[in-house]
């Protein structure tokens, strides 16, 4: 546990109650910060996996963990000004930011993708990550204050048909970098997170398309990426939010510009 009473933490892509960014608004709510959930609050993509929900559902998620929540469509800068002035006007700073909002429209090989569909998964997971951090920082003027980016494993080791979300992932991977070395100035620390395979709703709709391309059953697929992880099993929100909570908490204050793998030892590094 982290004592991060009276710490104010904004948190994006945490709109579905069964994903990662939820997971980490619990466990920093637990910690003792006010929390601001956000997310984009329509359906963006295929059956209920990336159905977000409505603003009233990110309300009633927002008092389960006695926090706040804003609609922020992180492609959209006019929506992440506006929750800035909303923080700001509300709470006059911001100690955590959490540029959780991801995703990975449409799967297919690069030589065959659509440019609206990479454009897309660029604008959110790379662009978004950009826009909502500089319109951030200047709220972040208080000691301690610290960012997490969610990138993926994917960020690093690169895979078939879903090229478009690894390349924005090891985009993010930098600008993680270049940021650390440019809010470092102001004391203000950046690092990125590189979760493996998290067990979550989204995680669950990729093994049912590989079931499906491969004739298999879905739990097949599951047992078969379980042997590819030394620690045997599927992570979980817990597991990612355990590390983000200490990248915030003033136990991480000499580490930044780190891209942490969370993934059970399926991508050891040097």
């Amino acid at each position: 546990m982290h004592d991060f009473s009276g710490k104010i933490a904004l948190i994006t892509g945490a709109g579905k109650k069964t994903g990662i960014g939820f997971g980490i608004a619990k466990r920093l709510a637990r910690d003792g910060a006010h929390v601001i959930i956000s997310d984009v609050c329509r359906d963006i993509g295929v059956k209920d996996y990336a159905k977000i929900g409505c603003w009233e559902d990110l309300e009633a998620l927002s008092k389960e963990i006695g926090g706040s929540a804003v609609r922020i469509d992180v492609t959209d800068n006019e929506s992440i000004q506006q929750a800035a002035s909303f923080i700001k006007e509300k709470f006059s700073h911001l100690d955590f930011l959490v540029n959780n909002a991801g995703a990975g429209p449409s799967p297919n090989l690069l030589q065959y993708m659509e440019l609206d569909i990479w454009e897309k998964t660029m604008n959110i997971n790379l662009n978004g990550t950009l826009l909502v951090t500089r319109a951030m920082l200047p709220l972040m003027t208080r000691p301690g204050a610290a960012i997490v980016n969610t990138a993926s494993r994917a960020g690093k080791r690169p895979r078939a048909f879903g090229g478009a979300y690894c390349v924005s992932k090891a985009a993010v991977i930098m600008l993680t970098k270049v940021f650390a070395i440019e809010a470092g100035m102001n004391g203000i620390r950046v690092n990125a997170i590189c979760p493996g395979q998290i067990d979550t709703d989204l995680e669950r709709w990729s093994f049912e398309l590989q079931a499906k391309a491969f004739q298999k059953d879905v739990q097949q697929i599951i047992e078969e990426e379980e042997k590819t992880i030394p620690l045997k099993r599927l992570g979980t929100p817990e597991d990612v939010a355990d590390i983000v909570a200490f990248l915030l908490s003033d136990d991480a204050r000499y580490i930044t510009g780190q891209a942490v793998n969370v993934d059970g030892g399926q991508l050891m590094e040097i």
